[in-house]
């Protein structure tokens, strides 16, 4: 039996001439470009990683250099892969995942070239990988510290990890302007630090992190004090002043029968009662003798020599 369609096909062959070739029978060229939106800035994200809760546009780029689907209509079916479909006739979708995760995103692509065309129709995916954006570095643990000696510092990351650290320590805050740092790979939330401070006063601590999606720079001021070594000393003071006290009040309490000898004994005293006091100021030591007052003791130690 012969159809239309087998005639118009041979007369087309008998003229020489090539069959038409319309839009419809192509496929639809194009790619998904992922922009996301921080404040005033934009970004482009190529590489299949997004931030999480931030605010993000994919765009359908059509490839049409001959114009084939110039006046055709689309439509856009979007599937995020979070249980997410949104549908409409612009090459653009607007969103955001509230969480960071492995997710596949899909564009079914719809054309309709002409009114009495089939429609022609493609499909696009793209796995991205949402991460949660660096946004906040904090210290665990006090911001006080001890000259000397080899200090521990903690801190909590926010942001998915792995991330890049760059840290260094200002003496004194005095900017350096070497630019170097101490670079190292996290794995994990919490960044730990062992340092030495060689000297008092306020320190400060530059630490830049970063991860695929974000980048966050912060600097904390440290306060290093003088250590316990001067405890032995207090301690070697508190000692004196003890043993002072205690020969004062033997000296004080005896029975009075005295003799010439011990008249030299009384003026002895006079040069400890002076040691005791700069031993008090030296230790920093507000002292009260009451009875035994500097003055009283010694009227009272010369009334009991004149007897």
């Amino acid at each position: 039996m012969v159809t239309i369609s087998s005639l118009y096909a041979a007369l087309i062959c008998m003229l020489g001439q090539k069959e038409p070739h319309h839009a419809f029978a192509k496929n639809i060229a194009g790619k998904l470009v992922f922009y996301q939106m921080d404040g005033n800035a934009t970004y482009v994200r190529d590489t299949g990683e997004l931030a999480s809760d931030i605010p993000t546009e994919t765009m359908f780029e059509l490839f049409d250099p001959q114009k084939s689907f110039s006046k055709a209509k689309f439509t856009y079916t979007w599937d995020l892969g979070n249980g997410e479909v949104i549908k409409g006739t612009e090459p653009v979708v607007r969103y955001h995942y509230a969480e960071s995760g492995n997710y596949t995103l899909r564009l079914k692509v719809g054309v309709n070239v002409t009114e009495y065309a089939p429609l022609l129709t493609d499909f696009y995916s793209m796995d991205v990988q949402v991460l949660d954006a660096i946004k906040n570095i904090e210290l665990k643990g006090p911001s006080d510290y001890e000259v000397s000696q080899n200090t521990s510092l903690a801190f909590h990351v926010d942001g998915s990890p792995p991330m890049w650290v760059c840290w260094r320590f200002l003496p004194n805050c005095v900017p350096d302007t070497s630019g170097g740092c101490t670079l190292s790979m996290l794995y994990e939330n919490t960044l730990r630090l062992n340092h030495t401070f060689t000297s008092i006063g306020v320190h400060c601590l530059e630490i830049t992190v970063r991860n695929d999606v974000s980048k966050l720079e912060t600097s904390f001021s440290l306060y290093v004090k003088r250590g316990n070594t001067h405890m032995f000393f207090v301690l070697s003071c508190a000692a004196i002043l003890v043993a002072t006290f205690s020969f004062i009040t033997v000296i004080a309490c005896r029975p009075r029968h005295y003799n010439r000898s011990q008249v030299k004994v009384t003026f002895i005293l006079i040069p400890y009662l002076r040691i005791l006091s700069v031993i008090a100021l030296e230790c920093k030591i507000n002292y009260t003798w009451g009875p035994f007052h500097k003055a009283g003791l010694v009227k009272t130690l010369s009334l009991l020599t004149l007897k």
